[in-house]
């Protein structure tokens, strides 16, 4: 076991050590956007060991157990020889119990941080992993959020490219379309920005940046100014009422004569019920006259107070989210700008330039950064069908070979194709012609496109009733000629033999 003051010594060479990596780090030219990423994920975590080094020293000075005082009073004591052996013995007794265990020293670690730094080639894993889509922290990646998005009611649908520039406007949805689902969606929007920016920026101080957010929004939410959520205004004797005076009306009809918001206001400086007619409120108001106690009937009940909290504090929890939300997508904007430009060149190139230019940016990435991405699984979304390379093709391709069109054929058992052409092949391939064994129907260019095992067998009856009226029959399809040259068939020229007439 290491002593106190060992641990001490350890920690101290551990933080110098860090901090002589981090300058190296720092200072280490990053050759592109890959590097770039990497190399301040290993700074931050760089840090956080500086960061836990120095905590765990300070507690080693602090000293709340008293043991480090107690090892200081032991080797400049009176007996410091005798301590001197102790520890000696100790030493010997544990290489002896353990002849084979080998002291790594801390430089070794540290030579081999400065090798992969140096050597960024031969590292073959990633401190942060990323999606297809997002390019390695190039672009964003927000199809989950989209697809929540445009299932919201009330909306309106706009495409991926739209949504991409619009996604932060959350001050154009009516205050009343902002209910539960719209509150999932924002968290799903803020948890993928503050999960990126920790991929792509990890130096940067989230918690920072959402106590920033959080005050900027208590201070423009007091004063109504916070973007979608405007301050309800109203008059002051809309919101707190105003007591009025009694004593100088003789009726309720003069009391209707001040108007409806007057008498609300009165009523509600009571704590009285201000609905209904003017003439119910003026008698309502006009029946308090002269009352020390008030009707209980009369009393406006508190539950409605306490609901109209309850929906303050959740547009409130709403805005708040929102505010986070405006502060992650202005520090992404750069990336965002980025990602709008990748996903409009892409939709608009043709199939051969893609393929061209993915086989340019994999060159050119190897020749930078070797990285094994092979074994991944491709980003398919849709669901699309995979190509020669192994990678899903187009969209555009798969709607215009009508791979987004399904056929089922019941003669093979409800299978369902994809495609016209793949529909069209199948009559000719076994498990159509298994089908059609079995009903006892020959596999014919009569029936394609017969789908139905009723419209086939009706078909087949068709045929067969044809086949049968065209069979060669004998008797009224032989041709027989008589002395003087009559052409008739077999049952006639019978008949007419019989009859002694020929």
């Amino acid at each position: 076991m290491e002593t106190i003051l060992e641990q001490q010594r350890s920690y101290h060479e551990e933080r110098e050590r860090t901090m002589d990596a981090m300058v190296k780090e720092i200072l280490h030219k990053k050759t592109g956007h890959r590097e770039t990423i990497n190399g301040d994920h290993r700074l931050k975590n760089l840090h956080d060991r500086y960061v836990e080094a120095t905590i765990r020293l300070k507690d080693l000075y602090e000293d709340k157990d008293s043991l480090r005082k107690e090892e200081i009073a032991a080797l400049s004591g009176p007996n410091e020889f005798q301590e001197f052996y102790s520890r000696l013995k100790q030493i010997k007794e544990f290489h002896r119990k353990h002849p084979n265990e080998i002291c790594v020293p801390m430089s070794v670690e540290f030579e081999e941080l400065t090798k992969l730094r140096e050597n960024p080639a031969e590292d073959y894993t990633t401190p942060v992993e990323f999606t297809d889509e997002e390019g390695y922290g190039k672009y964003l990646d927000l199809h989950e959020c989209y697809e929540k998005y445009i299932n919201l009611k009330g909306i309106e649908k706009v495409d991926y490219i739209t949504y991409l520039s619009i996604f932060d406007h959350l001050f154009d949805i009516p205050r009343e379309r902002k209910n539960s689902e719209y509150r999932n969606y924002i968290r799903a929007l803020l948890t993928y920005l503050k999960d990126f920016v920790s991929r792509v920026k990890p130096l940067l101080d989230q918690a920072q940046e959402m106590a920033a957010a959080h005050q900027d929004f208590v201070k423009q939410w007091e004063l109504g100014t916070f973007p979608g959520w405007p301050k309800e205004t109203g008059g002051a004797l809309t919101n707190v009422g105003a007591h009025l005076d009694l004593s100088a009306f003789s009726s309720w009809e003069e009391l209707a004569s001040l108007g409806l918001d007057r008498l609300k206001s009165a009523l509600m400086a009571l704590g009285l019920k201000c609905g209904g007619t003017l003439e119910e409120r003026a008698q309502r108001l006009f029946s308090t006259k002269g009352q020390t106690a008030l009707d209980k009937s009369l009393v406006a009940k508190k539950g409605g107070n306490k609901a109209k909290a309850s929906t303050q504090q959740r547009h409130k929890d709403i805005a708040a989210i929102e505010a986070q939300v405006y502060r992650f997508a202005n520090i992404v904007s750069s990336t965002r700008a980025a990602t709008i430009e990748n996903v409009t060149r892409r939709a608009a190139r043709a199939a051969g330039e893609r393929r061209d230019d993915s086989g340019d940016e994999s060159d050119a990435s190897a020749a930078v950064d070797v990285d094994s991405d092979d074994d991944e699984v491709p980003y398919n979304p849709k669901n699309l069908p995979l190509g020669w390379d192994g990678k899903p093709i187009p969209y555009w391709l798969y709607k215009l070979h009508g791979l987004n069109i399904s056929y089922t054929c019941e003669i093979c058992g409800n299978y369902t194709y994809k495609g016209p052409k793949a529909f069209q092949r199948h009559f000719a391939e076994w498990r159509h012609a298994h089908g059609m064994r079995c009903l006892g129907i020959p596999n014919t260019a009569h029936f394609a496109n017969v789908t139905q095992i009723e419209d086939a067998l009706a078909l087949w009856e068709k045929i067969k009733h044809q086949k049968e009226n065209e069979r060669f029959v004998a008797e009224n399809d032989e041709e027989f000629e008589d002395s003087q040259g009559n052409v008739v068939n077999r049952k006639t020229y019978e008949d007419l033999k019989r009859q002694g007439l020929l």
